[in-house]
């Protein structure tokens, strides 16, 4: 076999890795859409159908790891094609968290639903959270596509107005607890809901780092958000 074919089969099968990973990454936007809009309309069946698919997910991140490892020991990748099978499997990980976060939201919010307890609590910040949380997955996931370095470091950025969100929910939650005793059943199970919202911008944020890592071969996963943005635009 002719070097070109080989390398035209590597590029073959680095796209279609690829083209997988942001095919898990559309299904998991679509359950976190899913499990926003049964919080807001406290739609059980909505809510089961998000809890439906989480078998979906964990069986795509083991099959796309397995074609990452299986490319890997065939191809011995060096250098940036490395990075991106490595990274990809990070991301495919990060995923299929998010998806589980999602899977949480959905089992919280049945529970509101069937306890009738749901309407309580005003949940303004929480939805807009969700919102936000759904659009920097999506953006992590066209960032990855373009392999986009200056969207990622943005992407990183605004992950911080999520947990402000995340913050400010909180400090209202204590005080409805605190005035008013028959809001702490639902006000924990939306406590948990604002964290697994939270906990879905951090790994959009994760998956915008490893496109840093691909592009510019650097680790910024530890790095402060002005230290990674540098090396994002450098």
């Amino acid at each position: 076999m002719s070097d070109k074919h080989m390398s035209s089969q590597f590029d073959a099968d680095l796209n279609l890795v690829s083209s997988k990973v942001l095919e898990m990454g559309g299904l998991v936007e679509a359950q976190i859409t899913r499990a926003m809009h049964a919080l807001n309309d406290f739609d059980i069946e909505i809510a089961d159908q998000v809890i439906a698919a989480e078998e979906t997910l964990n069986t795509m991140e083991i099959t796309i790891d397995e074609e990452c490892s299986n490319i890997i020991a065939r191809r011995q990748p060096a250098a940036r094609d490395l990075r991106l099978l490595l990274a990809i499997s990070k991301t495919i990980t990060n995923l299929e968290r998010a998806g589980d976060e999602a899977d949480k939201i959905a089992k919280r919010v049945k529970r509101l639903a069937e306890d009738g307890s749901s309407r309580t609590v005003n949940i303004a910040e929480i939805k807009l959270s969700g919102e936000m949380a759904a659009t920097i997955l999506r953006r992590a996931l066209d960032a990855f596509a373009r392999l986009d370095t200056v969207a990622a470091a943005q992407i990183v950025r605004d992950d911080k107005a999520i947990d402000e969100e995340f913050r400010a929910f909180v400090r209202k939650l204590v005080t409805y607890m605190m005035e008013d005793p028959r809001t702490i059943s639902a006000g924990l199970e939306y406590l948990f809901i604002a964290k697994a919202i939270e906990r879905i911008g951090d790994h959009a944020k994760n998956i915008a780092e490893f496109i840093i890592y691909i592009v510019k071969g650097t680790d910024v996963r530890h790095k402060s958000r002005d230290a990674l943005e540098r090396e994002a635009l450098s």
